[in-house]
């Protein structure tokens, strides 16, 4: 057989392949027609639903929220924690902020403040909680959060889970500023617990890597302390 009608009766399969896949297509189209225009119409009322849903609810509220949440950052960067977290009276505190607009974004960054609120009056396990529940929008705050969490735990007496965050705080953007103070808290934690080795190993870690610290100028007598208590 010459190689041109090779290629013709490969063609000719090939065709014939497609037709009838073509045609099997069209038998499920035409049997399953209204099941398929169905599932169409419901993909559609889903998409128009959550496009009208975010316009005309959520980008309001959104808006809203914003509005509502700035008398309490006001009394929070004025150290009135109190009434930062429960409101004035006339306006919103940060717990209100929680209740009526959870679901955007100020509503997200109420837990956090309402957390530090609730570091700074003591009340540790609401910090713990609040803090917890906070979905971190950027870098620094996802830090302080961390370290914050640390701090409650410490708090707590719970100083290893404590020295846990701390570590995740010094990690999760590592930077010659707030890495360093983390990773003494935690290699202090440590030391307290005499769980020397570990403390050491972040000591370390402070002397070699921020050099341009606060926390480097008395290192050498942290690393002399604790190797001093693994000798003894």
């Amino acid at each position: 057989m010459s190689k041109k009608k090779e290629q013709n009766q490969a063609q000719e399969t090939t065709f014939e392949n497609v037709e009838q896949a073509l045609s099997r297509t069209e038998h499920f189209i035409e049997k399953n027609q209204k099941t398929i225009t169905t599932v169409a119409v419901v993909v559609a009322l889903l998409v128009l639903g959550y496009w009208g849903y975010q316009k005309y609810i959520m980008q309001p509220k959104t808006m809203e929220a914003q509005e509502m949440i700035f008398p309490a950052e006001q009394y929070f960067q004025r150290d009135s924690f109190n009434l930062a977290l429960n409101g004035d009276g006339n306006n919103y505190g940060f717990l209100d902020i929680i209740d009526e607009y959870g679901s955007t974004p100020s509503g997200n960054l109420a837990e956090y403040y309402a957390g530090i609120c609730y570091l700074h009056m003591g009340n540790f396990a609401e910090a713990v909680d609040y803090l917890k529940s906070y979905s971190a929008d950027d870098i620094m705050t996802r830090v302080t959060s961390k370290g914050a969490i640390g701090d409650a735990m410490v708090e707590m007496g719970e100083n290893l889970e404590g020295a846990k965050y701390y570590e995740e705080a010094a990690s999760v953007f590592k930077n010659k500023f707030t890495s360093p103070i983390y990773l003494m808290k935690a290699a202090q934690v440590y030391y307290t617990e005499g769980q020397y080795e570990k403390a050491l190993e972040l000591y370390e870690r402070i002397e070699k890597n921020f050099p341009e610290s606060r926390e480097y100028r008395s290192i050498e007598k942290y690393i002399s302390r604790t190797k001093a208590m693994m000798n003894s």
